[in-house]
């Protein structure tokens, strides 16, 4: 089955990179447009001169940085709270933000209960 060519709003990934970030913040949802209208934060502009410079390995918190179309094809590790996760951006992702991509929490796998949990194991020794 061939792959359905990639638009966004009716543009394609070629358009999209072409555009200016005012001309691309018209075709995104309220929220990412109000982002963009207030502005970058300073961590924010670094990461995009790093991006911009094609830097290697790159890293950041920024985890309510938008998805930008020249970001599109390059990995980017994201930080978890405890580690940073890498991530390959693609056409879809555009217009969301990194932390939907990468999850804060885990699955939590419990084991047995411990001694005096229960009723049963409240007269087992300690020992």
């Amino acid at each position: 089955m061939a792959r359905k060519e990639f638009s966004y709003r009716g543009k394609t990934l070629d358009e999209l990179k072409t555009l200016s970030i005012q001309q691309l913040a018209e075709l995104l949802p309220s929220r990412q447009r109000r982002k963009i209208k207030r502005g970058f934060t300073e961590q924010e502009k670094t990461f995009l001169k790093r991006l911009s410079k094609n830097k290697p390995n790159l890293k950041t918190h920024c985890r309510d940085m938008l998805v930008l179309p020249e970001m599109v094809g390059k990995t980017i590790k994201i930080y978890t709270g405890k580690e940073f996760a890498p991530v390959l951006i693609q056409e879809e992702m555009i217009g969301h933000y990194f932390g939907e991509f990468v999850s804060t929490r885990r699955k939590v796998s419990h084991s047995a209960p411990g001694i005096g949990a229960t009723r049963s194991s409240a007269s087992l020794s300690v020992k």
